[in-house]
């Protein structure tokens, strides 16, 4: 994983903390699951198409044909490390100077995530499970570097969507 980034010329410094974890959760979607979606995906087309809109017609069939596609598909194993000068997420270095804050979502066994929030408006917050981390422990480490967010108590609606719906 740093060796990627050694090549670069990349300081990471040392690493503290590291683990892999999967890119995205792959939920089992039983056939109950696949009818309500394709009885939804129906009649949005068929509304499309009856309204004329035929653009939004065809962005649900591509989501459908996304969806299938994933689920064909084994989601990647990344790396992940927290090391003394930033943190390491595939074979992408972010420094901490480049992130705003952190925070901890922890609600075993359904939410046990790590949140980054990255200074620049463009980057998406990333998001780290921490499988059987203990959260207490990377969470002093952390604050010796990145301020946490303590108002944010919960996982974000767009995750608690995605998994609610299994989209994810």
């Amino acid at each position: 994983m740093p060796q990627d980034l050694l090549k670069q010329n990349v300081n990471i410094g040392n690493v503290v903390y590291s683990w892999n974890f999967k890119e995205y959760e792959k939920f089992d979607r039983g056939r109950k699951w696949y009818l309500v979606m394709g009885l939804i995906a129906a009649a949005l087309i068929f509304y499309a198409v009856t309204s004329g809109n035929y653009l939004f017609a065809l962005i649900i069939v591509l989501f459908g044909i996304i969806i299938l596609l994933q689920e064909m598909q084994e989601p990647a194993e990344l790396a992940f490390a927290i090391t003394d000068t930033g943190v390491i997420v595939g074979s992408k270095y972010y420094p901490y100077n480049d992130l705003e804050n952190f925070w901890l979502v922890y609600n075993p066994p359904e939410v046990k995530v790590l949140y980054f929030q990255p200074k620049s408006i463009i980057k998406h917050r990333l998001h780290i499970p921490l499988l059987d981390i203990n959260p207490e422990e990377l969470r002093n480490y952390l604050n010796q570097y990145l301020s946490e967010d303590l108002e944010q108590e919960e996982e974000p609606l767009s995750d608690r969507l995605s998994r609610l719906f299994k989209m994810q």
